[in-house]
């Protein structure tokens, strides 16, 4: 370990999560390869092996962010006993245009051809989240967000595909200026953004268990008394009324800015004290014009429609500063995807942190990644319809 390279680093995160990925024997691999691939395997060890090149592609706009993918398969080779070629056509947190190829792999048809079904599944999701991960920072580029995405996740296995992509498309967007994502809501992937711990305070769950809003910061700031504090002020529908009150319980925690509420209004009702009339008013009162501008009947909702609104917003800081809080911050969660992010923008919404799970993917159908043989011992050959990834694959060469 280097001193630019410490124990919580992403780069040393990565290392770590890869150290164990599996599965990496042959008979859990073709149990969960498609058959065709097990078949052919079986095929080519009849007749005889053959050297080939896949180019491994998405038909959409993505981030590169090929690491798990390219050290899974390192490691398979490595436990497996044979040689591979992978050429990574992208750095990671790099743009790559719709059908651009992401990696070119060569090596045994043997080998090679049982691992497509699980290179696939690895790639796709994984480089379009970061791609959304990337257009969310950048859409609101003063605000930092933490990943709070490992409840919508399918299992572990996609909880650190989307924590890494994550950390890739934030990172893409640091270059840029960002803050991007700062952390997540687990230990388990927190190195992917540099840090030893998940983020967080309270679920709703801990507020009912209390019985209020106050009692339960009261709960918390007992058992971790140097921690900032973000209290979720929705659950009893009381979000100004509850936020006022924990903040004149804890008011040298509101002068010194280390308290902050959290907005998490469902979708069923507006924030306290709001209604469509009155959230057009608050607009109008801080961002005039805004509301004028929208363009679609979501960036509606969105401005002015129930749930984390940019008016509900826009309210609690008027709220907050009115009665002298000035300090206090508001957490924004709740459908935060790249379309709310972009709105939020537009309306100059006071927000100072952003809890987001809305970066994995909204179509699972736009993450199909492909793969196609493009050269067999060397001879160019690819489907009709793909030669431009032979193109492709001569021009890295060429370049390399």
């Amino acid at each position: 370990m280097t001193a630019s390279d410490p124990q919580n680093s992403p780069q040393a995160a990565l290392r770590r999560a890869l150290g164990t990925l599996g599965p990496l024997d042959e008979k859990t691999i073709e149990a969960r390869t498609d058959a065709y691939f097990g078949r052919t395997r079986h095929i080519v060890e009849h007749f005889g092996d053959s050297r080939v090149t896949y180019a491994v592609f998405i038909r959409r706009p993505v981030i590169a962010a090929c690491g798990l993918v390219v050290q899974w398969l390192k490691n398979v080779a490595k436990a497996q006993g044979f040689a591979l070629d992978c050429r990574e056509m992208y750095a990671e947190g790099e743009w790559v245009g719709a059908g651009e190829p992401l990696l070119y792999l060569t090596g045994s048809f043997i080998r090679l051809a049982p691992l497509e079904t699980l290179v696939l599944q690895r790639i796709g999701s994984t480089c379009v989240a970061a791609h959304n991960a990337y257009q969310m920072a950048m859409a609101l580029p003063t605000i930092p967000f933490l990943a709070m995405d490992a409840r919508h996740c399918a299992g572990f296995e996609m909880q650190e595909q989307m924590a890494y992509a994550a950390g890739v498309g934030s990172r893409a967007a640091q270059k840029e200026g960002a803050r991007g994502f700062i952390g997540n809501a687990n230990d388990a992937t927190a190195g992917f953004f540099g840090l030893d711990a998940g983020l967080g305070t309270m679920p709703h769950a801990l507020i009912g268990y209390a019985g209020s809003t106050l009692r339960a910061a009261e709960m918390y700031d007992e058992v971790y008394p140097h921690d900032p504090l973000t209290v979720l002020v929705d659950y009893f529908g009381q979000e100004i009324t509850d936020a006022l009150a924990v903040c004149r319980r804890f008011p040298e925690r509101a002068a010194k800015g280390h308290l902050s509420v959290r907005l998490d209004t469902h979708g069923g009702r507006f924030l306290e004290g709001l209604d469509p009339q009155t959230s057009y008013g608050v607009l109008e009162r801080h961002t005039p014009g805004t509301i004028r501008r929208y363009r679609s009947d979501q960036e509606l909702r969105d401005l002015v429609g129930t749930g984390v609104s940019a008016a509900a917003i826009w309210r609690m800081r008027e709220a907050l500063d009115h009665a002298g809080f000035h300090h206090v911050k508001i957490v924004a969660s709740s459908g935060f995807n790249v379309a709310k992010c972009s709105t939020m923008r537009d309306a100059h919404a006071p927000i100072d942190v952003i809890g987001s799970g809305s970066f994995i993917p909204d179509r699972w159908s736009e993450t199909y990644a492909t793969a196609d043989i493009v050269a067999y011992d060397g001879q160019p050959r690819v489907k009709l319809g793909r030669e431009f990834l032979l193109q492709k694959a001569r021009d890295s060469q060429e370049t390399s």
